[in-house]
C-alpha cells in the first residue's frame, strides 16, 4: 500500500501510557515478561534511564496532557473536588491539551482507554454519572475528535464501568470482552478512518493496574515462572540485567528488600503469590501483544516510517493492598448477571478471572520496581521513575540511550515541536498557562550525534505531601511527614545515602527552590481540607 500523504510531512504521534507499571517491568528495561514489540521500539529506537512521571495516575496523566504540572491543571491530588482551583479533580480552563493544541494545527486527534482528568464516577451508582456535565469533562470536550474508553481510574477488565465511545455511555460487548483488547482494537480502527489527515493518537492502557485480570492462555505462560525464588530472584536478576543493558551504573547498589516484605524462602503459600505475579505478567504481556498490533497497522499503511510513537508508565509500581472488608468493595460486588466478586488479596482464591478483585501487592511491587526503592504515591525513585521509549524512524537511529533526567511536563512540548504546531497563548476565550516542559527533540538529536544533552531547569514533584526536586545530580526527597533527605544521584540512584545531615546549607538551598515552585503552582499543605 502506498504511504498516505501528511500535510508538510507532519509526523503522526502515537503516544502510549501503560498505568501503575515498575520500572523493570519490561524486557528491555531488565524484565523477564516477554514484551517483543516494546522491546523492539526500545532497540531500534531511544530509551531514556531517567524519565520521571508523576507519581500517581490522574497527576501525570494531567501533566502528560498539559504540559504542566498537575496542580496548574486542576488535578493537585486525584478527582474528587477539594474546592480549589489546583485541587478541583479535572482539567482546567486555563491549560489546553496535547489534543487541543494539535487539533487547531490540522491534526486528527484519538484517543482510547483511561481517561481519569475529568471528575470522579461512583461504580456503585451508574445514576450519578454526568459526563460531559459541570466537573466533568469528556476527552471530545478536550480536543479529541473520536474517543473509546473508561472516564475512571480503574474496574474490571471483563466489565469495565463508565465506558463511553465518543459522547455516549455504552456497554463491553460479547462474552469475550478483554478491555486491553478492546482498547487496541478501537485504536485500530481510528487509524484507518483518519483517512490521510497527520493523527495523533493517545493510547492510554489500565494495564497492569489492579485488578488481577488476565486471558487464561496468557496466565498459563507465566505460572510456576516465580515460584523458585519469587521476588528475591526477580529483583536481583532485573538489577543485573539493567546493569548489563547499559541502562544503570554499576556503582548503583540495589535497594534492600522491602523491610514489610518477608523473604521469598518465609513465604507460605507460594503457589497463590507466584500466580498473583503470572496474572500480573499477563496483563502486560497482553498488552505489549496489543502495540505489536498498532505497530503492524501503521506498517500496513505505510506510516511506520513518520510516526513518532512514545512508551511510558504512569507511575511506579503500586504496593496497594485491597483488603477483602476493604475500600475496593467500592468498585465491584457482583458480575453483571448477579455472580459474587470475591474482593481482595484472599490467599488461596486465584485471581485473573472475573470473579476475583486483587492486587499483587508490595512485595511484587518492590520487585517491579528494582533496584529502587518506595512505589506509586512516592516521590522516590520507586514511585517517579519510568521506563520512557521514544521511536521514530524518520529521525532517530536505534540502539540509544539516554541518561539526562526529564519530566513528564517535557511531553507536551516535544509532540508539539515535532508537528510544528506552537504552543497557544490563549485558547477558548481563556488566557492559558505558559509550558512547564521542555522538548527532547534536543535530546535525541544529541543521542543521535553522540552527545550529551541537559534540561535546562529543574525538576519538581509533589503529590500527597511527598516532595522532591532535582536538579542536576541532586535530589531532594521528603517521605511526608518525615524531613527533607539528599542524594548524589550520580553516585547513588537507589537512594541508600542520605547526605542531608552533612550538606544543610544545600537542603536549605533546594528547599526554598521547592518551595517557591509550591508557591507558584499552588501546592497546598497535606492533608487538604475536605
Amino acid at each position: 500500500m502506498t504511504e498516505r500523504s501528511s500535510a508538510a510531512g507532519c509526523p503522526n504521534v502515537v503516544l502510549i501510557l501503560a498505568d501503575d507499571m515498575g520500572y523493570s517491568d519490561i524486557g528491555c528495561y531488565g524484565a523477564e515478561i516477554h514484551t517483543p514489540n516494546l522491546d523492539r521500539l526500545g532497540t531500534q529506537g531511544v530509551r531514556f534511564s531517567q524519565m520521571y512521571n508523576g507519581a500517581r495516575c490522574c497527576p501525570t496523566r494531567a501533566s502528560l496532557l498539559t504540559g504542566l504540572h498537575p496542580h496548574q491543571a486542576g488535578v493537585g491530588h486525584m478527582v474528587g473536588n477539594h474546592g480549589i482551583r489546583e485541587y478541583q479533580g479535572y482539567l482546567r480552563d486555563d491549560c489546553v491539551t496535547i489534543a487541543e493544541a494539535l487539533r487547531a494545527g490540522g491534526y486528527r486527534t484519538l484517543m482510547s482507554g483511561k481517561w481519569h482528568v475529568g471528575g470522579s464516577y461512583d461504580p456503585l451508582r451508574p445514576a450519578s454519572w454526568d459526563p460531559g456535565g459541570p466537573g466533568h469533562p469528556t476527552p471530545r470536550q478536550r480536543g479529541f475528535d473520536r474517543y473509546y474508553g473508561t472516564l475512571d481510574g480503574a474496574g474490571s477488565y471483563f466489565h469495565p464501568h463508565a465506558l463511553l465511545r465518543d459522547d455516549n455511555v455504552v456497554q463491553p460487548a460479547g462474552d469475550d470482552y478483554y478491555y486491553t483488547d478492546a482498547i487496541t482494537d478501537q485504536a485500530i480502527g481510528m487509524i484507518h478512518e483518519a483517512a490521510g489527515q497527520p493523527f495523533f493518537l493517545y493510547l492510554s492502557y489500565t494495564a497492569p493496574h489492579w485488578p488481577l485480570h488476565a486471558p487464561p492462555q496468557d496466565i498459563a505462560r507465566y505460572v510456576g515462572r516465580y515460584r523458585r525464588g519469587g521476588w528475591d530472584a526477580v529483583r536481583t536478576a532485573r538489577h543485573e540485567t539493567l546493569k548489563w543493558l547499559g541502562i544503570l551504573s554499576d556503582k548503583w547498589d540495589i535497594s534492600p528488600r522491602d523491610g514489610t516484605a518477608p523473604a521469598w524462602s518465609d513465604v507460605r503459600d507460594k503457589d497463590w503469590e507466584d500466580m498473583r505475579m503470572a496474572v500480573y505478567a499477563a496483563q502486560i504481556d497482553r498488552m505489549d501483544q496489543g502495540i505489536g498490533r498498532v505497530l503492524d497497522t501503521l506498517r500496513e499503511l505505510g506510516l511506520a516510517e513518520n510516526t513518532l510513537v512514545m512508551f511510558l508508565s504512569d507511575n511506579g509500581g503500586c504496593a496497594e493492598f485491597l483488603n477483602e472488608d476493604g475500600w475496593a468493595a467500592r468498585y465491584a460486588t457482583q458480575t453483571p448477571d448477579g455472580q459474587l466478586i470475591r474482593v481482595g488479596n484472599i490467599p488461596g482464591v486465584m485471581p485473573g478471572g472475573p470473579h476475583t478483585f486483587m492486587s499483587y501487592d508490595l512485595p511484587w511491587a518492590n520487585a517491579s520496581n528494582a533496584p529502587f526503592r518506595l512505589y506509586k504515591h512516592w516521590v522516590h525513585e520507586g514511585g517517579i521513575a519510568t521506563p520512557f521509549i521514544v521511536h521514530w524512524p524518520a529521525m532517530v537511529g536505534g540502539g540509544r540511550i539516554v541518561h539526562e533526567p526529564c519530566h513528564i511536563v517535557d511531553i507536551m512540548a516535544t509532540v508539539l515541536d515535532a508537528a510544528g504546531v506552537p504552543y497557544p497563548t490563549e485558547f477558548n476565550g481563556h488566557a492559558i498557562t505558559p509550558p512547564e516542559g521542555e522538548s527532547l527533540l534536543p535530546a535525541l538529536r544529541a543521542a543521535m550525534r553522540g552527545e550529551t544533552w541537559t534540561r535546562q531547569q529543574p525538576l519538581f514533584w509533589e503529590h500527597e505531601g511527598n516532595c522532591a526536586m532535582r536538579d542536576g545530580e541532586w535530589k531532594l526527597v521528603r517521605r511526608y511527614p518525615d524531613d527533607w533527605e539528599l542524594y548524589n544521584m550520580a553516585e547513588d540512584r537507589t537512594e541508600l545515602h542520605d547526605l542531608a545531615a552533612r550538606d544543610r546549607a544545600r537542603v536549605a538551598r533546594m528547599a526554598a527552590q521547592w518551595q517557591e515552585w509550591a508557591t507558584r503552582c499552588g501546592v497546598r499543605p497535606w492533608p487538604l481540607p475536605r
